[in-house]
């Protein structure tokens, strides 16, 4: 009988972009469905910048995978041969931006929908900021500006994420009073350096950089308006000889 795949989804409070260990990369890595993983960075969300795509490159050359870039504001393939490219995958990456620009672009090209069926076949998808809001159902982003609410995602993780959460002045009070209005449904949110893993919906696994950073789990509630949970995460460390 074939094993069906289930849902994978991986947010990241940080990355390539932001840290130079390569612990959080190399945790995502680890949860590929290959030895040697197909890894696809789609910088939709800061608009392809180049410097972001070299940098993906540079570093994801060094590690054990055959390392891609799709972009789409100029975009190479047809829609038969982007739905083969993306479908290919084990790993999607999605890196940070405009959380409502990428979700516009992704909608104009069908990419939203094929990142679904990848990930129905056991592609990971998983990305940090932008690229961490637009699995779930909404998330909290400065898209237009000042911190505020988007009620609107690709809907494969339920409720809402916010990230940056302790690194950004607002963001923790501005996520806790959306969620607390109901604004943005019950969510997660990540302080910088952390890694949360979901599959088929639920939290398989919390990691972190540091001893400091966390994952919350943040629900409104009827006499404080808003309750958060510290979730405890593995400490992740860096094997010798390592980077």
């Amino acid at each position: 009988m074939a094993v069906v795949p289930v849902r994978r989804l991986a947010l990241l409070g940080g990355g390539f972009s932001t840290d130079d260990d390569g612990l959080l990369d190399d945790w995502v890595l680890g949860h590929a469905r290959a030895s040697r993983p197909k890894v696809c960075f789609v910088p939709t969300a800061s608009g392809d910048a180049p410097a972001y795509v070299e940098r993906f490159l540079t570093v994801f050359q060094s590690h054990n995978c055959e390392p891609s870039v799709l972009p789409l504001f100029r975009r190479e393939l047809d829609d038969d041969a982007l739905r083969t490219f993306l479908l290919s995958q084990d790993v999607v990456y999605v890196g940070g931006g405009n959380t409502a620009n990428l979700l516009a672009v992704w909608r104009a090209h069908g990419v939203d929908r094929l990142l679904r069926e990848a990930c129905d076949r056991g592609t990971l998808l998983c990305g940090i900021s932008a690229g961490a809001n637009c699995w779930a159902e909404g998330s909290h982003t400065d898209s237009f500006g000042p911190l505020t609410f988007l009620s609107d995602g690709l809907g494969l993780l339920s409720g809402s994420v916010c990230p940056h959460y302790d690194s950004e002045p607002g963001r923790r009070s501005s996520y806790r009073a959306a969620v607390a209005s109901g604004a943005l449904p019950a969510g997660w949110a990540l302080e910088d350096g952390v890694g949360a893993l979901f599959t088929a919906n639920a939290l398989t696994e919390t990691v972190t950089r540091t001893p400091q950073a966390h994952l919350y789990q943040v629900e409104p509630d009827e006499d404080s308006g808003v309750k958060e949970r510290a979730v405890p995460g593995r400490l992740l460390t860096e094997a010798p000889g390592d980077h």
